[in-house]
């Protein structure tokens, strides 16, 4: 469990609050938390909804609130993820002419 490195395979409890800080702190997704702990999704969305809503309760409200926004933005991301896919797609085919 390094946790300056962020690989944090180790006590589920520490695990649990260090991944619900770093997500309110960063406004993380749970895909975002995943990668830079280098655990699974499955994981980090264990560790935040189940595990720590006995562990941290105050804790497991914020990041249920961050969560929330996320979910509820995500269609956005999404849009703007496919829109910038197809500018680029138009970019490259005007740059070949």
């Amino acid at each position: 469990m390094t946790i300056g490195g962020f690989l944090v395979k180790g006590i589920v409890e520490e695990r649990a609050a260090m991944l619900g800080e770093y997500i309110i702190e960063n406004k993380a997704t749970v895909r975002s938390t995943a990668k830079k702990f280098g655990v699974s999704k499955s994981t980090v969305h264990k560790d935040v909804s189940q595990r720590l809503k006995t562990l941290n309760p105050a804790l497991y409200r914020e990041v249920r609130r961050v969560l929330d926004i996320n979910k509820s933005e995500r269609h956005i991301r999404g849009g703007i993820a496919t829109k910038n896919k197809y500018l680029r797609e138009k970019a490259l085919e005007d740059s070949e002419y």
